[in-house]
């Protein structure tokens, strides 16, 4: 099955049970642990790819745990904070991230609420987490062009540079666009 079509298929996953999904508990079974599986090729069940409640204690405050970690060559390269399906994901929860980010080795951070996946790295200063997401993925209505990005979150495709090089493409694109548009709506004055 391609990568589409997986998308697909969890996106009618959501539409289908996203009434039902009423705790963090839910959305993580029926709506993160297939996308880890799934869309990103995961094994769930083996610690040595993904790590529930991973450990990120932070100076003295111990037992700090992010949802998932999932790891490469033994270390945590992706971090995933989840959220309630449907919960809006604001600053408090991407604070909560920055935290774990900060004190791990992972290079990506995903914080969701299983429908929309907000993905943030470092480009702005080493070994803390941009304020920005990178990439902005809603499995209910997402951009196919994205599609390419998530494979390379795989792990079949995971490299840390080409997704970190990918990061910032799509970083600067989106500043540029926004300044077309911001131009487009608000045309500069002539003399």
């Amino acid at each position: 099955m391609d990568l589409i079509d997986r998308v697909n298929a969890l996106s009618e996953t959501i539409r289908r049970t996203q009434g039902s999904l009423e705790t963090e508990e839910a959305t993580k079974d029926a709506l993160i642990m297939p996308f880890i599986s799934q869309i990103l090729g995961y094994d769930i069940f083996d610690p040595t790819e993904v790590i529930p409640e991973f450990t990120a204690d932070i100076g003295d405050k111990n037992s700090e745990k992010v949802d998932y970690a999932i790891m490469n060559s033994g270390e945590s390269s992706i971090l995933i904070e989840v959220k309630k399906a449907g919960e809006s994901l604001n600053k408090k929860h991407g604070h909560q991230l920055f935290r774990y980010f900060s004190v791990t080795r992972a290079r990506i951070a995903i914080l969701t609420n299983g429908i929309e996946y907000q993905f943030y790295t470092d480009l702005d200063e080493p070994n803390k987490m941009d304020k920005k997401p990178f990439m902005v993925f809603n499995l209910t209505d997402f951009d196919e062009s994205l599609l390419g990005e998530l494979e390379n979150l795989s792990k079949d495709s995971f490299n840390i540079e080409n997704v970190l090089n990918a990061a910032g493409e799509l970083k600067y694109t989106r500043k540029i666009k926004n300044r077309l548009i911001m131009h487009l709506n608000n045309p500069p004055r002539t003399a």
